[in-house]
């Protein structure tokens, strides 16, 4: 299976109803699991009085499990640091998964707010690598 098909098949059960798939082609075997959705609440909480919307902090999140690099090069500057002002799929790290750079997009402009992983950390799938607020 190439990466592009594994990504396909990432986000094709993430929009399915499925809770758990298992795969084997050949000498290759993927399994992927989702957390059983939570109940909804019987009696929602009465809404709070409606205020100027405040832009909250949001968080980057890695695509895909691998290895999390904040520059390009060892030798050059990070991409992002806390305080830059970003534009909407301006690449703000990298993630190395199975020896492939994949770049990670801003999701939106923004100024980031604090980079959470260090240089050459390991990353999960979907964890936080970064918080950022909207502009």
């Amino acid at each position: 299976m190439t990466n592009q098909e594994i990504y396909e098949l990432m986000a094709r059960f993430d929009a399915s109803g499925l809770q758990r798939l298992k795969l084997s082609r050949g000498d290759v075997q993927i399994e992927l699991e989702k957390a059983a959705p939570a109940a909804a609440a019987a009696v929602p909480a009465p809404a709070a009085p409606a205020a100027a919307p405040e832009k909250t902090e949001e968080a980057v999140t890695a695509p895909l499990v691998g290895t999390f690099y904040a520059a390009p090069a060892p030798e050059q500057p990070p991409f992002v640091v806390p305080g830059d002002r970003v534009k909407k799929g301006q690449t703000v790290c990298l993630i190395e998964a199975m020896k492939t750079m994949i770049e990670v997009p801003a999701p939106c402009d923004c100024v980031i707010g604090e980079v959470l992983k260090a240089n050459g950390e390991l990353a999960a799938f979907g964890e936080a690598l970064m918080r950022y607020k909207p502009c």
